[in-house]
């Protein structure tokens, strides 16, 4: 009984039971919720229980996949649409927060490997601590970590309740501003029918007209002499007819520009005529454009919507479809389940986990990681094991399909995948740190605790003001993203309460895959230095 007790499996799945159980415990809203673990590994190891180093290592590999896999779609689209502001904030505060914990381990005279430990605790980033264990080979950072993460969890939520009473912001102002501008980029889309009046589109075939191109509307029905049918490129508009349209108002006023005026004459559905939502999941038309699956030229349908991440798109034709897509399709009954049988429309298949892309995708990251570049004659840089998965899980997920393997993985799928990785992981560096931990306290003491605390406190602060005076962010987006930027739930949590709209959850989306990187990128510049 005593000898099953010291197993390492053992002794891995009792630190995962402890820990989840102590943090799903609240203090005032307050949780350690998964970190939680590794301070039960703490205790645990100071009192000789061991955790293999191999599960630490799969618990890595699993963790920082899923993450760059999860994080690589909104980590390109931030440079492209949010590249300037959103991600200067992140860049100043990570940055900011890098130069304090280097700084003040040298005033201090606190190792290095403690001082980066102390870096990713007060900005509670545990993939920046993982690629510091990774590069240092030393336990030491999660003693920071574990000394630094309780007081940056908990002032990360007080500063974030605290900044719009002291700045005096008006969050219902913001919210009603942030609203505004949500309707600006995407506007809803609808359906119209409209009277066809122009006499310079009389017998014209769609193709020649290029409504679509025109306009950025979808014509999805016409009506002809009182017969309703699904339109092709061929067909030919006449005076008279009815055609329903699906766009925005912008392209709906264009639409009634070209051809006449909006009209409440209802086109019926024929019997054989069905409209229904569908999922895409076959391989095979991932990546493909509506253009070139010609849905209406061989099935007589047509997609007149795109909801992706809970976004409704108008289509056009360069239209790319993406796995986990959902398509508003308009079709006849015979082809209907001919076109579901193309697009997929299996949910069963959304909620599987193809583990062959995981497991090739680690492989080449790991390959990736041991390349060693010359840097100048100085030293030999490498992305090591942590930044080549990394990396490497953030192209493929950004490129989405090769061949057959489609690089992506299901919320569910990657929740369970991620979170197995981050508690192995944790139970074993903790194990390994409680070793030491008690003679590092003894020679530091509450040093470390308010080092801590300041690389916490002052990044925050001085990205806020940035933000709000200099950049005038919206200050509930701009709150998510110094949450985001501290790669911090609590945080995102704090931020979220303060308003019904999901401007705290975009900017720290926003910013998160950044930050993640960044952390990363200084958790080595640091251990190094």
């Amino acid at each position: 009984m005593t000898q099953v007790v010291f197993e390492g499996y053992f002794v891995l799945f009792l630190i995962i039971t402890l820990g989840i159980a102590i943090g799903n415990i609240k203090f005032k809203g307050f949780s350690l919720d998964i970190s939680a673990v590794i301070f039960v590994a703490l205790l645990l190891g100071h009192y000789g229980f061991v955790v293999p180093p191999a599960f630490q290592t799969i618990g890595l590999l699993f963790f920082i996949f899923t993450i760059g896999i999860q994080a690589g779609p909104g980590f390109f689209d931030a440079f492209q649409k949010f590249g300037r502001q959103l991600l200067l904030i992140c860049v100043i505060l990570v940055s900011i927060a890098a130069g304090l914990s280097f700084s003040l381990s040298r005033i201090y005279d606190i190792h290095p490997y403690l001082g980066v430990g102390l870096f990713n605790g007060a900005l509670t980033s545990t993939p920046g601590l993982a690629a510091a264990i990774d590069i240092t080979g030393s336990p030491m950072a999660s003693i920071g970590y574990g000394v630094a993460y309780p007081a940056g969890a908990v002032l990360a939520i007080l500063i974030i309740h605290l900044l719009p009473s002291l700045l005096r912001v008006d969050l219902k102002k913001e919210e009603k501003k942030y609203l505004d501008k949500i309707t600006e980029e995407f506007p809803e889309v609808i359906n119209r029918n409209f009277l066809v009046e122009n006499q310079n589109i009389h017998g014209k075939t769609l193709k020649e007209l290029e409504i679509g191109t025109m306009t950025g509307a979808v014509i999805s029905r016409v009506k002809h002499d009182n017969l309703a049918f699904t339109p092709t490129a061929g067909t030919r508009l006449f005076l008279g007819d009815i055609v329903k349209v699906v766009g925005t108002e912008a392209a709906l006023h264009k639409v009634e520009f070209m051809i006449g005026k909006p009209t409440n004459e209802e086109i019926s559905l024929a019997e054989e005529f069905e409209v229904n939502w569908v999922l895409v999941t076959n391989k095979k038309v991932i990546n493909k454009s509506l253009h070139s699956l010609n849905l209406t030229a061989y099935y007589g349908g047509t997609i007149t919507r795109i909801r992706r991440s809970g976004i409704d798109l108008s289509p056009k034709g360069t239209s790319t479809l993406r796995f986990g897509d959902k398509v508003l399709l308009a079709c006849e009954k015979e082809n209907m389940r001919k076109v579901m049988k193309l697009l997929g429309n299996d949910e069963k298949r959304l909620r599987e986990t193809d583990f062959l892309p995981i497991s090739l995708g680690i492989i080449i990251g790991i390959l990736l990681g041991s390349i060693s570049i010359p840097f100048f004659g100085f030293f030999d840089f490498r992305l090591g094991l942590t930044g080549g998965v990394l990396t490497t899980a953030l192209v493929l997920s950004r490129i989405g399909k090769t061949g057959p393997i489609i690089w992506s993985m299901s919320g569910s799928g990657n929740q369970l995948l991620r979170k197995l990785g981050l508690l192995m992981f944790l139970a074993a560096v903790g194990t390994q740190a409680g070793a030491n931990i008690m003679e590092t306290l003894a020679q530091h003491g509450w040093k470390l605790l308010w080092v801590g605390m300041v690389i916490t406190v002052l990044p925050m602060v001085i990205t806020t003001l940035i933000g709000h005076y200099l950049m005038r962010l919206n200050f509930i987006t701009l709150l998510g993203v110094v949450a985001g930027s501290m790669t911090s739930t609590p945080g995102l949590a704090a931020a979220d309460s303060k308003t019904e709209t999901d401007a705290a959850s975009v900017g720290y989306a926003t910013v998160y895959p950044m930050a993640l990187v960044l952390m990363i990128i200084f958790s080595q510049l640091l251990s190094m230095v």
